[in-house]
């Protein structure tokens, strides 16, 4: 069992802050160790008895195998009576009337538990606090009705502005109840950005206004620079280039020029660019999907590709990302061993003891909190997405604190295709979180 004393003297500063400010976000980045963090600060808010009850919100799979392993693991947080309201709705029924100090409850049921029990919890510690950065989704609605009844609130998260500043306001609001970043999100907009683009509806953060934000909001949240981490295996990136047959390259460009291609004897159309985009990225992964979703086979390139890796690493474990539903197949069928992740917390387990070789999985469902980083040090990208924050997360499965070996993310591109412009656009989008947390940095520093 692990003791106190082997927090890391980050997570000790991680932990005083926390019961310091009360309110607050812990934005250090994934594998940092903020869940023992902020569990650490819970439980000696709760035996000092400044808080009566805590609730955790998490992701599903993170609330199944990450938290309570957490308090399990550490001699400290023992003695804390755990109830998980995952499952049914009368198993989560029964974990919320449960005596407990801690409820763990994935953020999927936060509408439902609001809605069904008054709140009798009094510190909050959101898990990946960037899944509530939407002011008009039910989970966050259902958290500012209640807000006000926590005498502590904690944001976890390692991706705050995955797609840009304007993902800060509803996760700050739940910190300081819009006293730093405005009351309502009309407040933000109208402070930070400017408004303009196809019929006045585009906002660009305005000259400036990245620093003031930060500024804004440094005294409340914590973050590192790299050289605060303890030392790990660096993680190393590749790209392993695939090339399509002129054929199928002149297909492709008739997809991209005009949007329709007749394949066989179906037509397969992308009325809008974002339609587009998911179609050029289905050719680039050899299928497309018509109209009825039936998927039609164009090449193999990415499964040789993946092929020729296991071959040449033999004894190694992957740990692979599909975007489509079509990739799992084509991998499933490729590869008969491998097994794909599913909700059964043995399949994390069996993998990370080393049992599995391939592990499949979709970025979305691995992406927030699993520690895999027992069961292998190879990540492959098989399908890219958009999204910064399912790319850094599911990363940070195998790249985190605990890993003995250096990481390999390897990319299967489809050269001249929309695989190239995702990359270029993740590589863009990283340099908005990187500055995000420089600021921080150097106004908590000017503050100090």
């Amino acid at each position: 069992m692990l003791k106190r004393d082997m927090l890391h003297n980050y997570q000790v500063r991680a932990v005083d802050f926390v019961k310091d400010k009360m309110h607050c976000g812990l934005l250090l980045k994934m594998g940092a160790g903020k869940t023992v963090s902020s569990a650490t600060a819970a439980s000696d808010l709760l035996d000092d008895y400044a808080v009566s009850r805590v609730l955790i919100i998490a992701p599903l799979r993170v609330c199944n195998n990450v938290w309570p392993d957490e308090f399990q693991e550490w001699e400290h947080l023992s003695h804390l009576k755990i109830s998980l309201a995952t499952g049914s709705a009368k198993q989560r029924t029964e974990s919320v009337e449960s005596d407990h100090d801690v409820l763990v409850i994935n953020r999927e049921n936060v509408y439902w538990l609001f809605k069904n029990f008054r709140c009798k919890w009094d510190m909050l510690i959101v898990d990946e606090s960037s899944s509530f950065k939407s002011h008009k989704s039910q989970r966050f609605k259902a958290l500012r009705a209640v807000r006000d009844r926590f005498h502590s609130i904690v944001l976890l998260t390692g991706t705050p502005v995955s797609n840009g500043y304007m993902d800060l306001w509803s996760q700050m609001f739940l910190v300081d109840k819009g006293q730093r970043l405005g009351k309502t999100l009309t407040n933000f907009r109208n402070r930070f950005f400017t408004k303009g683009g196809y019929m006045g509806y585009v906002y660009t953060l305005r000259k400036g206004a990245d620093e003031e934000i930060t500024k804004a909001i440094s005294d409340v949240t914590m973050t590192m620079s790299k050289d605060e981490y303890p030392p790990k295996p660096n993680a190393t990136g590749w790209i392993n280039w695939v090339r399509m047959s002129d054929v199928n390259m002149d297909q492709y460009k008739k997809l991209q020029a005009s949007a329709i291609l007749r394949l066989q004897d179906e037509t397969i159309t992308a009325p809008t660019a974002a339609t587009l985009s998911g179609k050029l990225l289905q050719f680039a992964n050899g299928f497309l999907y018509d109209e009825d979703q039936a998927a039609h086979k164009i090449h193999d390139l990415k499964i040789e590709a993946m092929q020729g890796m296991v071959e040449d690493n033999p004894g190694e474990r992957f740990l692979v990302a599909y975007n489509f539903i079509k990739d799992k197949e084509m991998l499933v069928s490729a590869f008969p061993k491998a097994v794909v992740l599913d909700k059964n917390p043995e399949t994390v387990k069996s993998w990370n003891r080393g049992e599995i070789q391939m592990l499949i999985c979709h970025p979305a469902s691995a992406g927030h909190g699993l520690n895999l980083q027992s069961g292998g040090h190879n990540i492959v990208w098989y399908g890219m997405n958009w999204s910064l924050e399912l790319y850094e997360q599911m990363n940070a499965r195998l790249d985190r604190q605990g890993q003995k070996h250096p990481v390999r993310i390897t990319h299967i591109l489809n050269k001249g295709t929309m695989d190239e412009i995702v990359m270029e656009a993740i590589k863009a989008k990283v340099k908005t979180q990187e500055q995000l947390i420089s600021f921080i940095l150097r106004f908590t520093a000017s503050n100090s």
